[in-house]
């Protein structure tokens, strides 16, 4: 058995039976071992960011890690802005970086590069393979490395020597430990501040928003009068009928100080305290309010769900959750704007599926127009590296291949990533794209003069603007494989969304809404 033989037998035993894959030279007895362990199913992506956000979207629903191969640093740099977004999501991931055989390093060859510092980026786990002896323990480690709490990328860099030579052997996988439960004591301290009558927050972070967090949250909430909220970008939340609605905090940092206005308490479930997205001219950076206290009851690694449903046995015992109920908006008609093709989605969302928002600015109305639609789980732009909806929806459909996968697409993000829909095309991927084409980065233009630039002009505009030529993305989805239409009105939208989702394999909508901005 050969190292990368080894590697692979090692991942598919500690269940790691998924790779996103972009291989190079460096990277080909990996290939080639892939024959002699089928049980690895192997996804090929055209770019390394493809395949760095497909592996975030798999282990956000999966919980528990794909694999990734790339090629040698350049490979692993056209991936960081998804692993940036993986990181801030806790996504468990592991990273297979392929590098030149040890003997061949010296010599200094065109691909070589520091592989170590941009490891060392992502804030994760990371290690080389120095001997195929050792590769099967390092591959266990790595995997142990990713699942522990709250989950982080893992790298584990290959030499191809390592790779090829002979002598591997598996290693063995070994869990690791739970999360931390909270202590009674904090839960008892967090117990008094809910139950002293001032203005409190809960604010819902990593791990907390899925149902078992929620419904405890809410019977809090429902039994001492404090306000829900969740971070602003959750890897997962669980929303639609039967569940509690939680909001979300704003974008803007005028958003968050006015949903926070007057709080005198904001206790943190596995979040951070709120700052502004970007500093701005006379603005804080910090959004808690003057005067509130700041309270931990879960930190990142311990048990946040646990804790809310302790903390709402010792306050609202026989207490009812607060519950959604099904609710849907009448279909619209006429034109496309950025409220009404919001209400296309609400009204027609199936049970179970799986939605990718990175709508950006033409998103604004969704959480609101699908509160109330069937059950469904959302997955968000955690580190704010745009790119991620495309990759994030097929990697979600591979790990979840019997629910409907929903992209709502940006149509500047989606140019990151668009090769994924060729990704989706090959694997007969369950998922249904809408591209809100508004020709424009809107959320730049608003920025633009949020951070005081008032000389901007026309030349300034431009870098803005994208038409000139008009991106065409239905020409661009067909090219690559995907059934795609145009929707310029509500109707338009309706139909082709219930046709799309009617129909098994990927689709793309583009969806012609003008900018709000």
């Amino acid at each position: 058995m050969n190292g990368a033989q080894a590697l692979l037998r090692t991942l598919v035993d500690g269940g790691v039976d998924v790779c996103f894959a972009n291989p190079g030279t460096s990277e080909m007895h990996f290939v080639a071992a892939l024959d002699a362990v089928p049980r690895m199913r192997a996804v090929l992506s055209l770019f390394e960011g493809t395949v760095t956000g497909a592996a975030d979207g798999y282990g956000r629903i999966a919980d528990r890690p794909a694999a990734t191969l790339l090629h040698l640093g350049p490979g692993m740099a056209n991936g960081l802005a998804n692993l940036h977004n993986a990181r801030r999501a806790h996504t468990p991931i592991i990273n297979v970086i392929g590098d030149h055989a040890r003997d061949h390093k010296a010599f200094d060859a065109p691909l070589e590069s520091d592989i170590d510092a941009l490891t060392g980026w992502l804030q994760g786990w990371s290690r080389t393979s120095a001997a195929v002896e050792e590769i099967g323990a390092d591959a266990a480690s790595a995997i142990a490395a990713a699942l522990t709490a709250p989950g982080q990328v893992a790298n584990l860099v290959l030499p191809a020597d390592v790779s090829w030579s002979e002598g591997g052997e598996p290693g063995t996988f070994t869990p690791p430990p739970p999360p931390v439960p909270v202590d009674d004591d904090r839960v008892a301290q967090i117990a008094e501040v809910v139950r002293g009558g001032e203005s409190t927050v809960l604010l819902l972070g990593h791990g907390t928003t899925r149902e078992r967090g929620l419904v405890a949250a809410s019977r809090v909430a429902a039994a001492t009068g404090v306000r829900l909220f969740a971070e602003t970008f959750p890897a997962r939340i669980e929303r639609g009928a039967g569940l509690p609605t939680v909001e979300r905090l704003g974008y803007l940092a005028e958003q968050v100080q006015w949903q926070l206005t007057d709080v005198r308490h904001l206790v943190l479930v596995g979040a951070k305290a709120p700052v502004s997205f970007f500093a701005y001219p006379g603005k804080p950076s910090e959004l808690v309010p003057e005067g509130c206290q700041v309270h931990v009851l879960s930190g990142l690694g311990e048990d946040g769900t646990g804790a809310l449903e302790h903390l709402a046995d010792e306050v609202a015992a026989g207490v009812s959750p607060v519950l959604q109920e099904p609710v849907r908006p009448a279909l619209p008609s006429g034109p496309l704007t950025p409220q009404n093709w919001t209400e296309v989605i609400g009204a027609l969302l199936p049970e179970g599926a799986i939605v990718s928002d990175e709508a950006n600015t033409s998103g604004l109305m969704i959480p609101m127009t699908t509160a109330g639609a069937p059950r469904h789980d959302v997955l968000t732009l955690t580190g704010g590296a745009i790119g991620q909806g495309l990759p994030v929806a097929l990697g979600a459909a591979v790990a979840a291949p019997d629910r409907p996968v929903v992209c709502l697409q940006a149509d500047g993000s989606a140019m990151y990533t668009v090769s994924s829909l060729w990704t989706m095309a090959r694997e007969g991927l369950d998922v249904t794209t809408v591209v809100l084409n508004n020709r424009a980065y809107a959320i730049l233009r608003m920025e633009l003069s949020r951070v005081g630039a008032e000389a901007a002009g026309p030349r300034a505009g431009q870098l803005l603007d994208l038409s000139g030529p008009d991106l065409d993305f239905v020409s661009m989805a067909r090219g690559m494989g995907v059934p795609a239409s145009r929707a310029t009105t509500a109707e338009e939208l309706a139909d082709q969304f219930a046709k799309a989702l009617a129909e098994p394999g990927p689709h793309l909508i583009e969806a012609m809404v003008p900018s709000l901005l």
